[in-house]
């Protein structure tokens, strides 16, 4: 089926295909779910390359990482050589549909933008990206979120809490001017906060010290990686989001193992209209 999304055809196929089994949620779902979410997740593609995580057989099957854009993908689709990666650059909702309908459930993108020559600029923001070690959670990562915002609040910058939709929480840290070295900065701060909150916080990747505690990844600042957009879908048993919270959610969270959880498909629809903005 050939439609027209704003002024350019895109083909769908295969909408009544279940990309996630244990919900019954269709590829027709998840096109939808990107339609109505593309005002608040296309600000946060715009400029940015794109790594793609698709499921072509659903959740249940194998997935792949995709960097490159293949030959088959339109012509009006923009696309920026980095290195020896020709990566795609999600526009506009016609570019989102055709990602959506080659079953690309998670749209990954860099901390930096790319210039109108093409050019890769300064990262623009920090990742923190917070995950727990069993059988620490969700919960142990909001305190951990409330803590470093308080941190970086303290450097005069703002933090703002994306729920990842896979185990823990991702913050955002919009920085005012460009920084040479994004990942040294963001390690800095890891180790600024694990050194105040040992007994809490690790920002070693090696699984046995990470038991009970919530890991600081700071790596997600290297130029070369990626971090899962805020309001992608993941890949999970269920169709989770990557979503965005209010500081109120997260404070709660921390106070209250039920008051937080991560955020479905529907649950994130019925919460767009609400949810916080993430510059």
């Amino acid at each position: 089926m050939r439609v027209d999304v704003g002024g350019r055809m895109v083909t769908l196929s295969n909408l009544d295909k279940v990309l996630y089994p244990r919900t019954g949620t269709t590829k027709g779902e998840v096109l939808d779910y990107y339609a109505r979410v593309a005002p608040r997740i296309l600000p946060q593609l715009r400029g940015r390359a794109v790594t793609r995580v698709r499921w072509p057989h659903g959740v249940a099957g194998e997935s792949f990482f995709e960097k490159n854009l293949p030959p088959r993908a339109p012509s009006w689709i923009r696309t920026a050589q980095v290195g020896r990666t020709r990566f795609p650059v999600i526009e506009d909702l016609a570019d989102l549909t055709w990602m959506a309908n080659s079953a690309a459930l998670e749209l990954h993108s860099h901390q930096w933008r790319l210039a109108d020559d093409d050019t890769q600029l300064p990262a623009d923001r920090l990742v923190v990206d917070l995950d727990p070690g069993e059988p620490a959670g969700l919960p142990e990562c909001a305190q951990v979120a409330v803590l470093v915002r308080d941190v970086v609040r303290g450097l005069g910058l703002e933090a703002y809490p994306v729920a990842s939709g896979s185990k823990g929480i991702h913050l955002y840290v919009p920085l005012p001017a460009p920084v040479p070295d994004p990942s040294g900065v963001a390690r800095q701060l890891a180790e600024q906060v694990a050194s105040a909150y040992p007994t809490l916080v690790v920002t070693s990747m090696a699984k046995p010290q990470r038991s009970g505690k919530v890991f600081f990844d700071w790596s997600q600042n290297n130029p070369a990686k990626t971090t899962v957009t805020p309001w992608s879908l993941r890949g999970r048993d269920r169709p989770t989001v990557a979503m965005p919270l209010h500081w109120e959610e997260v404070e709660a969270g921390a106070l209250d193992p039920l008051a937080i959880e991560q955020v479905t498909l529907a649950q994130a629809l019925r919460r767009l209209d609400d949810a916080p903005e993430v510059p």
